[in-house]
């Protein structure tokens, strides 16, 4: 006698999948998180990492770059998933796991009105307040990531402007590695790699001097990391 095999599509119970993105961005020599005041129950008006369902008809990676460009009005950014949250009773709301994505933006690129619309505010990473759910570990989980790759990859252009200082650079490995480094070491080790452009242009704003502006050379980079070439910087 043959043993009937179950319809898998056929259970009854459900659950939804969500993505939480966690948007950084640098600042002043600041890293910064984007945050905002959950709008619905329950937990309406906690501070929250900024996330939505996924929709039937969209991929997961999808929908985080969905609700980037919604947030912040930009795309085409540095986006990469981090891990999957999926605890039984992680959300009070309902039996909801959540695919968490992290992002790298330039501050000065974003639609600043359209994050004022959305009621959603930058944080310095030193100065978060608490989190609803399992957002909190969603942060130090990304930003482990980040650090992992800011290690072996110049992820870090993809918080700088077009054109920036290698002082700038240094600030923004520290504000990542949350320590300082040597200036001297880290200029010998920026330049060594070759992906940066010398040029012309001074920023004179923090001297009379000055000191001269780069551009992120990605060309030199793709052959690069083409090649299996080790980024580490700090």
């Amino acid at each position: 006698m043959s043993r009937k095999i179950p319809d898998l599509y056929q259970v009854k119970e459900k659950m939804y999948v969500a993505t939480d993105c966690i948007i950084f961005g640098f600042d002043n020599g600041r890293l910064k998180l984007l945050l905002f005041k959950r709008l619905v129950e329950p937990l309406k008006g906690r501070w929250s990492l900024i996330g939505s369902f996924v929709r039937l008809d969209e991929d997961i990676d999808v929908a985080g770059r969905r609700v980037l460009k919604e947030i912040t009005g930009l795309d085409n950014v540095f986006m990469q998933q981090l891990k999957t949250y999926g605890k039984k009773d992680r959300d009070p709301g309902y039996r909801c796991i959540s695919v968490a994505q992290y992002a790298l933006i330039r501050i000065d690129e974003h639609d600043k009105k359209l994050v004022e619309d959305n009621q959603a505010f930058w944080f310095e990473i030193n100065d978060l307040p608490e989190l609803i759910l399992d957002h909190g570990q969603m942060v130090q989980d990304a930003l482990i990531q980040l650090r992992n790759n800011a290690r072996y990859k110049p992820i870090g252009f993809e918080l700088l402007p077009e054109k920036f200082t290698l002082p700038q650079l240094q600030s923004l490995y520290e504000a990542i590695y949350q320590k300082e480094l040597d200036s001297r070491n880290f200029r010998k080790k920026v330049l060594s790699l070759n992906v940066l452009r010398k040029l012309d242009e001074k920023d004179k704003s923090g001297s009379k001097r000055g000191a001269f502006l780069h551009k992120f050379d990605h060309e030199n980079y793709t052959k690069l990391l083409e090649s299996g070439y080790n980024f580490e910087i700090a």
